[in-house]
């Protein structure tokens, strides 16, 4: 909160800094809006994940190094397919959407997160681990880690890392994975990592002559933050309702982000 405010100024021009006070502002009001439904995430998952940890048929101890371990590339694993599917099918965008409002690559970015997590259902990438034995603790405190981490790469201050950029993901990388460029777009999801990347060929560099652009592809900016958070799920619902049959309700919902303009 206090990052935010510190960037916040009374003219919505461009500051020298590189933040924006109306963006900022934006950002504001979404993790404000977001406070009641990462309570109500909390709640919901706690029980879901006790349950199924219950159910696991083997339970591995969150006193051992390899569990840790083994745990760091587990979710990294499944952060990578859940964020791809957040890209790739319209019901998670729905929700992932806004984080990719930012027009600007600075900290705040990393704040602006959906307020429909739980119902848009991205959690359950993470459920197979827990039933494979990894205790939810362990799950949720390596996740919480791999999302810390990514906090620091949303920022273009810093520039390539060298043969750091071959393992881990790095601001250089994460900055084209902000970009709407149809020559970037929907790459480089890892979480710490790189590696899932360029091992199931989602990766991809800055061409020269082929500047980054950032925001929402086909969308009309907005400083609205419940508009951000609520407009692609109207625009999904709103297709799923026009669509006849069920084969083209479930295309609506679930297939490829639709790239048509929405005002």
């Amino acid at each position: 909160m206090s990052e935010i405010c510190s960037h916040i100024s009374d003219n919505p021009a461009q500051r020298p800094d590189g933040y924006d006070g109306r963006a900022a502002l934006t950002t504001l009001g979404l993790v404000l809006g977001n406070l009641p439904f990462a309570a109500m995430n909390a709640a919901v998952l706690s029980l879901v994940f006790g349950a199924v940890w219950a159910a696991a048929p083997v339970h591995w101890p969150a006193n051992h190094w390899a569990t840790w371990a083994g745990g760091f590339l587990a979710v990294e694993f499944a952060y990578y397919w859940f964020h791809r599917a957040s890209h790739r099918i319209r019901w998670l965008w729905a929700s992932h959407s806004v984080h990719h409002s930012a027009e600007q690559m600075t900290l705040l970015a990393s704040l602006r997160l959906g307020w429909t997590n739980l119902f848009s259902a991205g959690w359950v990438f993470y459920v197979p681990l827990i039933f494979a034995g990894f205790p939810p603790f362990v799950l949720v405190a390596l996740l919480a880690l791999n999302l810390r981490y990514q906090f620091f790469l949303h920022t273009e201050a810093i520039g390539k890392l060298g043969p750091l950029e071959w393992v881990f993901n790095t601001p250089a990388h994460h900055r084209l994975h902000h970009a709407s460029n149809d020559a970037y777009i929907d790459k480089n999801f890892g979480g710490v990592l790189i590696l899932f990347d360029r091992l199931f060929g989602t990766l991809a560099h800055e061409q020269a002559g082929e500047p980054i652009h950032y925001g929402l592809a086909h969308r009309p900016a907005t400083a609205n933050p419940i508009r951000l958070a609520f407009r692609e799920w109207a625009m999904m619902l709103g297709d799923a309702r026009d669509a006849r049959g069920w084969r083209a309700k479930a295309h609506a919902l679930f297939a490829m982000p639709r790239m048509k303009e929405f005002p």
